[in-house]
């Protein structure tokens, strides 16, 4: 599967090839299929046996072992993997996860500048112009009361 990753843009884009980029963002992260957040590590660990290998001062340890970490609302879980499929699909998700992250920060810079480009209706009718203007005073001032 291949991912289309751009970032930046040029100056003189238009409104149009805009929202064709966005819609093909759109498709991109409708076509990732399963992911998951982490990272996966090897790891090499001493045994603690006085009489082991892993002793040694040029010794790495047993292993590898491969484990997978996430962190979620400041709680640190963690899993071993069995080298083998298992292994391979957590590292098939992982990665379709860092390019969901790609895809979602270059959908939000398109949205930017969606909005910068897309012109607010213009109001010819006075009568209109001056509610709206006093319906936006009011829920600007509702909201800063809340704070």
């Amino acid at each position: 599967m291949c991912y289309i990753i751009q970032t930046g843009g040029s100056v003189n884009e238009s409104l149009q090839d805009l929202e064709l980029r966005r819609k093909n963002l759109f498709r991109q992260l409708a076509n990732l299929g399963d992911f998951r957040r982490g990272t996966i590590s090897a790891n090499y660990r001493k045994c603690g046996k006085s009489n082991c290998a892993c002793t040694r001062k040029d010794h790495p340890g047993h292993g590898p072992q491969y484990l997978w970490n996430v962190s979620i609302g400041g709680k640190t879980q963690a899993r071993n993997l069995p080298i083998g499929p298992e292994l391979e699909k957590a590292e098939r998700e992982v990665e379709r996860y860092r390019a969901f992250l790609r895809l979602s920060q270059e959908l939000v810079e398109v949205n930017d500048r969606i909005c910068q480009l897309r012109p607010a209706r213009t109001i010819e009718d006075e009568n209109e112009l001056e509610q709206l203007k006093k319906k936006l005073r009011r829920h600007f001032a509702e909201k800063r009361k809340k704070k």
